[in-house]
């Protein structure tokens, strides 16, 4: 059985990239090794493996097994559940109608002030485009797709105002971004060195390679992360910076000043209901409204 199952999720071609399947195949193990206890004890009742109705009773054996034996935090859980699904599929079953833990959602990673600074700090020293990356990120709240996407003639500008303008968001999205100060300086910067640059006079793209052509996501990325890991900014998926901690940043300081959230999400391209992430309690606020509570001695 878990030894079909391995060959199948592992098979080339697949749709599961390569960590998908380990995890895959780690999880299902675990299943079928508490599968194989619960049906010699009498606890699962039928054949779990060939019938619906056995099938999902053991899931959601599993499912209190996993959040009261093991222990197991409600995302795990839900994960776990996941690669259980999967399992199934395979064996032509279909997913379990096993309900998924309630998650309590997770306010998004964000810079705080000392570390925003350190990367501002940091961005000042990198080369310009680099910097104006950086900016552009920071105080646009851009996505690095939409960073990469953007012309020349996105950029406008006039004496004493400006505006970002981004033509293809996600899911085809159009929004006007106003400059920040900052970014507005540092941009006339940039324009004025790249009209030096190869490529200035054939492509529109407003940051370029060396080569003269639009600069790929993979090297604005790459760009970012040399900022982060110079200013020691290990945050993001993992422990590893990414430049959604820079959008993100953007949406939660502007949702934490009393921004409203409708101006938030049309902003940074999101739906409302998206956006109002931004405006929830992080692990600090919640150890903070911890420490304020007072106590007589």
């Amino acid at each position: 059985m878990f030894a079909a199952y391995q060959r199948d999720v592992a098979a080339p071609g697949g749709s599961l990239d390569t960590g998908t399947v380990r995890v895959y195949v780690s999880r299902v193990r675990q299943y079928l090794a508490w599968l194989a206890a619960a049906l010699a004890t009498g606890t699962v009742q039928g054949d779990p493996l060939t019938e619906p109705d056995a099938r999902d009773r053991a899931a959601r054996d599993y499912r209190t097994h996993l959040q009261t034996v093991a222990r197991r935090k409600p995302a795990t859980i839900n994960a776990h559940l996941t690669a259980v699904d999967d399992l199934y599929r395979r064996r032509g079953l279909g997913p379990t109608a096993a309900e998924r833990a309630d998650l309590t959602p997770a306010a998004p990673r964000a810079l705080d002030k000392r570390d925003q600074v350190r990367l501002l700090r940091e961005a000042d020293r990198a080369a310009l485009r680099d910097k104006a990356i950086a900016f552009t990120a920071f105080y646009a709240g851009t996505r690095i797709s939409e960073t990469t996407g953007l012309d020349i003639g996105d950029v406008r500008m006039s004496a004493r105002k400006g505006q970002l303008i981004v033509r293809h968001g996600k899911n085809g999205s159009y929004r006007e971004v106003p400059l920040h100060p900052k970014l507005r300086a540092v941009l006339e910067e940039w324009l004025r060195e790249r009209s030096g640059w190869k490529g200035a006079d054939t492509s529109p793209a407003l940051f370029l390679n060396r080569r003269g052509g639009r600069l790929s996501t993979r090297s604005a990325y790459t760009a970012l992360r040399t900022i982060a890991d110079a200013a020691g900014l290990p945050l993001g998926r993992d422990g590893v910076f990414t430049p959604r901690v820079l959008r993100d940043t953007a949406g939660t300081t502007m949702a934490s000043q009393g921004t409203d959230i409708v101006i938030v999400a049309e902003l940074l391209g999101h739906s409302v209901q998206t956006a109002r992430r931004y405006s929830r309690p992080t692990p600090q606020d919640r150890q903070k409204a911890i420490e304020r509570l007072t106590t007589d001695q």
